[in-house]
């Protein structure tokens, strides 16, 4: 499905950059583009178009995962690690959903500054109601603090998982010793 090493390196040790790096970088402008329409206008195709790439990583980096697992010893720190990777891709594949949704809507409607004295010109479209945008916003930040929040569950247990063990925090700062 993807690559598993990168020149001799377990690719997943440096897929989860990738990650760790656009998942958030598209819920932040996920949460702009549903608060600010300002924003949403500017950003366009920007913010799908990262989201995009977040969905496309998640596997990609599942995958290389997947297969480091198999090639390490087995620990519960491990097992961890790997479920709560599994849990990623639904957060992000709606995050991408929701930013495509955001930049279709701005395409597809008017802004209401097209309106003039109540009266639409001929040709303008009405814009998105305000309840709907106002659950398009809610839906999107609650989505985007879940992927950012999951990114750093799974983050957090990966370094427990490679780094505990491995490293003495009491060992003395003297070089040489």
């Amino acid at each position: 499905m993807g690559p598993t090493e990168i020149r001799g390196l377990p690719a997943h040790a440096l897929l989860v950059h990738v990650v760790v790096v656009v998942v958030p970088l598209a819920a932040a402008l996920a949460v702009c583009s549903a608060v600010w329409p300002t924003a949403r206008r500017r950003l366009g195709a920007a913010t799908p178009v990262v989201a995009l790439v977040g969905l496309v990583s998640v596997p990609l980096t599942t995958h290389a995962g997947e297969w480091l697992e198999a090639r390490v010893p087995s620990s519960p720190l491990v097992r961890r690690h790997a479920e709560l990777g599994d849990a990623l891709l639904p957060w992000v594949l709606a995050l991408f959903v929701l930013a495509a949704g955001l930049w279709l809507l701005q395409r597809r409607h008017a802004p209401a500054a097209e309106r003039l004295d109540g009266q639409e010109r001929p040709g303008a479209r009405r814009p998105v109601p305000t309840a709907i945008m106002i659950t398009i916003a809610v839906l999107t930040i609650v989505t985007a603090v879940g992927s950012v929040i999951q990114v750093v569950r799974i983050g957090e247990s990966g370094a427990k998982a490679v780094w505990s063990d491995s490293f003495d925090s009491g060992a003395s700062d003297r070089p040489g010793t």
